[in-house]
């Protein structure tokens, strides 16, 4: 069954629609891509309320569809409540598979999930795209989460975004149930914070030299964080109108060029110094390392709750190529592609 769902009119190319693709198709297309196990069924433990809600956003793309059905396992595996966490999936409509087809992926996979998978219009931010360091890193997809306030409904007044390159190995409800609260007052999104590393890195000497650029951060102590593991209160957000404060800076960065990455350096100028610290468990990072040198990352000491492979190398592209670094046979578990099923046996 197909739904539809229009987003707020005041947002220029996002109001000609997102098509919201609910979880109600079964059947899958013939596809390599399909060639997934279907995953255990997990329920609710007796404690568990189902007036309780959690809300997990991801995105969903060929690529990277194999850590997005990772991370899903490893959430439900991990959780006492599995039957409370809904998923909002964005989905380029650009692309193939098609949101439609994704659908009836995960559907495949995870029969009990509930989930929906939004169409994403890449049109909404390609013009505000500059050229970057790194390619994959152009992708409008990795935009998507600029514009969560606005292509989920109003109703979903939190969410936890991930990337799709992680696995949770704790219960889900713990991050959930974060205080967003800082010394500063209450940040808008909350995320492992590390004030040890060179921030200033992050920025062109032409930022750092104009003080009508640089003066975003006076008063402030400024510190990196990663995007891929986030508490965003999405009332604020709306309210507020950070989506428009990242643009822009987007629109900055066309003219003066202030930063070489991708869709990190916006959300530093707009959230540097102003983010609710999570305990670093919550994203054990840069484990992905460089595949074209074999680079293998160790876990930082300390407990994990959840592991991240950012970097250029991904466990799953390492395990079909016979090649693990000992950190990827621990996502390993949560694979549910069937051809690795076979090469682990």
């Amino acid at each position: 069954m197909l739904r539809y769902q229009s987003v707020p009119a005041f947002v220029l190319i996002i109001s000609l629609q997102c098509l919201l693709y609910t979880s109600a198709i079964r059947t899958v297309p013939e596809s390599p891509i399909t060639d997934y196990i279907e995953a255990p069924e997990y329920r609710n433990g007796y404690q568990c309320s189902g007036r309780v809600m959690i809300h997990v956003s991801m995105t969903l793309d060929f690529n990277y569809l194999r850590g997005s059905v990772a991370a899903v396992h490893s959430i439900l595996k991990h959780t006492s409540c599995p039957e409370n966490i809904y998923f909002h999936f964005i989905a380029s409509e650009s692309k193939s598979p098609k949101p439609e087809d994704l659908t009836r992926i995960v559907r495949s996979v995870f029969p009990f999930l509930g989930f929906t998978v939004y169409r994403f219009d890449d049109r909404v931010v390609k013009g505000l795209i500059s050229g970057s360091v790194r390619e994959a890193l152009e992708d409008p997809l990795n935009y998507a989460r600029n514009y969560l306030g606005d292509i989920l409904d109003p109703s979903v007044t939190r969410v936890i975004y991930l990337d799709s390159d992680v696995i949770v190995v704790d219960d889900v409800i713990k991050l959930w149930s974060v205080s967003l609260t800082s010394l500063t007052g209450s940040p808008v999104i909350g995320a492992p914070v590390y004030c040890h590393v060179n921030f200033t890195g992050y920025f062109t000497d032409r930022f750092w030299y104009d003080p009508d650029l640089s003066g975003v951060f006076e008063g402030k102590r400024p510190c990196y964080f990663n995007t891929g593991v986030m508490v965003m209160d999405l009332v604020r957000w709306r309210r507020e109108g950070y989506r428009t404060r990242i643009e822009k800076w987007m629109e900055v960065q066309k003219t003066e060029r202030i930063y070489e990455l991708g869709s990190l350096p916006p959300f530093l100028l707009v959230f540097g110094g102003d983010v609710a610290e999570i305990d670093h468990r919550w994203n054990q990072h840069g484990l992905g390392g460089n595949n074209r040198v074999h680079s293998c990352r160790s876990l930082h000491p300390g407990p994990v709750s959840l592991l991240h492979w950012s970097g250029k190398g991904k466990p799953w592209a390492r395990l079909d190529a016979g090649d693990l670094c000992p950190v990827d046979e621990l996502w390993a578990p949560y694979d549910l592609y069937r051809h690795s099923r076979q090469q682990l046996r």
